[in-house]
């Protein structure tokens, strides 16, 4: 399985900044040491083409080029720098090509991602660029020239915060479904509305969280009766952790770990592939954010060999039987 990483493009933030940088050089690091036999590729940064795809062009140059205003970087929650630029681009890269490899071998990860509240022409939240709506615009293109077919998508985002940028930059689009489980009183405190929103009260635990999600894929199948999503991006938000200072859900690590086991399963009995995002993580611990990180991504490879995956020791993509 290929993971996807951007970790050395850090952000020069000020001491004392919220923004928990270190956390994925420590996931690159502890995958590393347990899962040994993962491909990690160094992600490649998007082009200006790829990101207009979701964003405006004058937003994508002011990032680039270091216009963005004050009230812009405010928002946005980064002072901008050429670091802060080339990181965006790279993260949004490593999910296309989680994309890529996910549609060739069954599930695939970027290590970082899942910055749902960046909108067609602003970014929010520590979210910069939206690098799902990037690499699901970029995907069906690909598929339509390859194979003069349409790919539907589903966005399952299981972060603790709205997806609002997500829905908005897909509102008039019925190729792609999103589907949201959040926090009911958590940012962004103005909810765009996606597909099939859940809103979730503070402290909501294991049982109750569960229970919606499954109920939320239900009806995400019922929905896809006719005609299942060709791909699924999965944010798999650290944030609803127990432990996290942004969160106010109450989920314990087991609840996590199955909540993606229900997600990986779900895909893997329809043959649906799966790029994966990780979304938030603010723990008290880093320490525990990054193991909660950890597991989702030891899940995600036993559901890649579950899948029927062998690695290739030639190093060509792994192939599905």
């Amino acid at each position: 399985m290929r993971l996807h990483y951007s970790d050395h493009f850090v952000l020069p933030l000020p001491e004392g900044h919220r923004f928990p940088m270190r956390k994925y050089r420590d996931l690159h690091d502890a995958l590393a040491r347990s899962l040994p036999d993962a491909r990690f590729v160094e992600a490649p940064a998007a082009s200006p083409g790829e990101l207009a795809l979701a964003h405006a062009p004058s937003f994508v140059d002011a990032v680039l080029h270091g216009h963005l205003d004050a009230a812009q970087q405010r928002e946005i929650g980064f002072p901008w720098s050429a670091q802060m630029a080339e990181r965006s681009r790279r993260s949004v890269g490593a999910t296309i090509a989680a994309a890529r490899a996910a549609l060739r071998e069954g599930v695939s990860a970027n290590l970082a991602g899942g910055t749902h509240h960046a909108g067609a022409e602003s970014g929010s939240g520590f979210c910069v660029f939206n690098d799902v709506a990037v690499a699901a615009r970029l995907m069906q293109a690909e598929v339509h020239r390859q194979a003069r077919r349409l790919l539907r998508v589903a966005v399952i985002d299981l972060d603790v915060h709205q997806g609002n940028g997500t829905a908005a930059i897909f509102a008039d689009d019925p190729t792609v479904w999103t589907l949201s489980l959040h926090g009911q009183h958590n940012f962004p405190f103005r909810k765009v509305a996606g597909d099939d929103d859940v809103a979730l009260p503070d402290g909501c635990g294991d049982d109750d969280y569960l229970a919606a999600l499954e109920a939320a894929l239900a009806r995400l199948w019922a929905r896809h009766a006719e005609a299942l999503p060709g791909l699924v991006f999965y944010n798999a938000g650290a944030d609803v952790h127990e432990g996290d200072r942004l969160g106010r859900l109450r989920l314990s690590d087991a609840g996590v770990a199955e909540r993606d086991r229900r997600v990986y399963a779900a895909l893997r009995e329809r043959g649906i592939p799966v790029a994966v995002c990780m979304g938030g993580g603010y723990g008290k611990d880093l320490a525990r954010t990054v193991a909660v990180q950890r597991r989702t991504l030891e899940l995600a490879w036993d559901d890649w060999r579950a899948r029927g995956a062998v690695v290739d020791p030639t190093g060509d993509p792994a192939e599905r039987r």
